[in-house]
């Protein structure tokens, strides 16, 4: 049987990476950390950390990444885990292939996510954010299948992992697992050459912590930005499953 290829579409400053842990501790299931990072950091020139090095390390024709998504998960797993971010998926990338996929959508506040995010990248445009592609793919999916794709939001996880992690695992055909909610700390070789810049807080990390509100304001300068992803968001939210 072909694997179960689980897509998880996220935006950068998200639990993504934890989710990535909590999956990658099935005993069924592998993962694979942003495939198409390399691509785009290649055709875009954005000044990330580790930029040259993830180019140097990993694939930059996006058919060659896709053909290996659609192909057999890595040991066999029935599980095929992918932790995508919605700004990799760049306006001349087909969207054909993720057909294929049974694709999930992770979200955050989006004052959250700019607020995070700038301490990184100074003045992130919209589409940098994911959200408009989550959006995109969302109701383009909504569209082919006739059905709601699933959509979690990061705050509904961490105050009830359990609960929302059995109903997302319930909502794609999958088993829950109690191995979802704890792992062991520290790196992992699945992991991309960029999680020396940008995995430190997860690496410590040995399940999803409490959520903690951040009152960080979003800048003036950025108002416009957050306005585009606020309505991103709110046409996502009241889709997300919940506890």
């Amino acid at each position: 049987m072909p694997p179960i290829r689980l897509a998880m579409w996220s935006g950068p400053r998200n639990i993504s990476t934890a989710l990535m842990r909590s999956f990658g501790n099935r005993p069924d299931t592998a993962v694979v950390d942003e495939p198409l990072y390399a691509h785009y950091l290649h055709h875009t020139g954005v000044d990330h950390p580790g930029a040259a090095e993830v180019i140097a390390a990993d694939e930059t024709d996006w058919r060659t990444v896709t053909d290996r998504l659609l192909g057999d998960a890595p040991g066999d797993a029935p599980v095929f885990y992918q932790k995508h971010m919605g700004q990799h998926l760049l306006p001349h990338i087909d969207r054909g292939w993720i057909a294929s996929l049974t694709n999930c959508f992770l979200i955050r506040d989006p004052r959250e996510v700019i607020t995070s995010f700038i301490k990184v990248v100074e003045q992130p445009t919209a589409e940098e954010l994911g959200l408009p592609q989550q959006l995109e793919l969302f109701n383009a999916e909504r569209a082919r299948t006739g059905r709601t794709p699933p959509v979690i939001d990061s705050r509904d996880v961490l105050e009830n992992p359990r609960a929302v992690l059995a109903n997302l695992c319930d909502a794609v055909g999958i088993p829950f697992s109690e191995s979802m909610l704890a792992w062991h700390p520290g790196p992992r070789r699945t992991d991309g050459v960029w999680a020396p810049y940008w995995y430190g807080n997860v690496n410590t990390s040995t399940s999803f912590g409490p959520y903690t509100p951040k009152p960080d304001a979003v800048p003036d300068a950025l108002q416009s930005v957050y306005e585009t992803c606020r309505a991103c968001y709110e046409a996502l939210a009241p889709h997300r499953i919940r506890a």
